[in-house]
């Protein structure tokens, strides 16, 4: 609708590609598309990539293409989700570029608060929050939450946490921004997220937003790599993937961002694979401890931003006391809530039962409560 005072037309609405890889999606995929076609924000256009799979997802995006122009299929042999969305974004024609995974879905307003938000700032990328499916329904995550205070036109500098948003999905860049910083994803890899949004990150002027701009659906049977972490590729990929983050944010010649991607954001990630060191192989052990000391051997993990009782697994697997490793976690296994607490001197520090590890031997670091950790 045209303002009573102006006399010149509204600029068109700018076309935003939507790059979509699709492999073995074929439950999921007719959801993700119909929210596409759900957007208050007309003008775009998706680029599906059938990422040479052994399912239905072809011919499903195939029929969605016939029934609306907007969305093209482009069929490739089996490379890898990396290379899928690069083999999109390089059939994409739009002045602004996202990515949608193809097991999940855009809430309707997403595109129209992304773009309208980058026409109007004029910065490189935007990126807003996530809710996920979990049992209990559409979950924001309190750490997303937490990230995404708004704030337009910034630097890393501004807020260096903001490097731990590490996802794809919940982001639109600026095509000439992507193509002029040399942005790829990394092909071959799994987590192939991280060393590309930390280089934009370090690259260029973005906005965040509050707004939930992406639902992202966690699948409960087992085919999420996200759900494969004891595997000694999964592990590999992802020490992998964090040496080319880390490489990038070196570039930057920062210090304090530097420090606060080590602690804060390179180590929030690792509770989770502690979690695998009991039953875990022989392999997977050495290249966990070996990761661990390349990452945090001159600094330690007590120093890091990972709970209490995952600073103490962390000391534990830098000392190489895989039983002691292995033991803390299958007692954390069993807890309700926080770990334990006890008094120690003017402090307090983890209460650890004897029979799950003899404290005696411990750095009293690794055992040390910080004051808005005591309860």
């Amino acid at each position: 609708m045209r303002l009573p005072w102006r006399s010149d037309p509204l600029p068109p609405e700018p076309l935003v590609s939507v790059v979509v890889p699709a492999y073995g999606v074929e439950d999921y995929l007719p959801a993700c598309l119909d929210s596409l076609l759900a957007q208050t924000w007309q003008n775009w256009e998706a680029v599906v990539v059938d990422d040479g799979s052994p399912d239905r997802s072809g011919e499903i995006a195939s029929s969605y293409a016939a029934r609306d122009p907007r969305i093209r299929v482009v069929t490739v042999p089996n490379g890898g989700l990396g290379s899928a969305r690069n083999v999109g974004a390089a059939h994409a024609t739009g002045e602004f570029l996202g990515f949608l995974d193809s097991d999940d879905v855009l809430p309707p307003l997403a595109l129209t608060v992304l773009v309208r938000t980058l026409v109007e700032s004029g910065s490189d990328f935007v990126t807003g929050s996530i809710v996920r499916w979990e049992p209990t329904g559409l979950v924001e995550p309190p750490w997303m939450r937490r990230l995404h205070h708004r704030a337009i036109g910034i630097r890393i500098a501004e807020r260096p946490e903001l490097l731990g948003d590490v996802f794809a999905w919940n982001k639109v860049f600026r095509r000439s921004f992507w193509d002029a910083a040399g942005l790829r994803w990394p092909e071959g890899v799994r987590y192939e997220d991280q060393p590309t949004t930390t280089r934009a990150f370090m690259a260029g002027t973005f906005d965040v937003l509050p707004d939930i701009v992406y639902h992202w659906r966690i699948r409960d049977d087992g085919s999420s790599i996200t759900q494969q972490r004891g595997s000694v590729r999964d592990l590999a990929d992802r020490w992998e993937t964090k040496r080319m983050a880390y490489a990038a944010v070196r570039a930057g010649h920062d210090a304090e961002v530097e420090s606060v991607f080590v602690d804060r954001v390179l180590a929030g990630d690792l509770w989770r694979y502690f979690l695998e060191i009991p039953g875990s192989s022989d392999e997977w052990w050495t290249l966990l401890r070996d990761g661990v000391r390349e990452f945090w051997g001159d600094r330690s993990l007590v120093h890091s931003g990972l709970p209490p009782v995952h600073r103490l697994g962390g000391w534990l697997v830098e000392q190489d006391r895989r039983a002691d490793a292995a033991a803390l976690m299958t007692w954390v296994a069993t807890l309700r809530g926080p770990a334990p607490q006890t008094a120690d001197g003017p402090g307090r520090r983890l209460d650890v039962p004897s029979e799950v590890l003899d404290v005696s031997g411990v750095d009293p670091a690794a055992l040390a409560l910080r004051d808005f950790e005591v309860r």
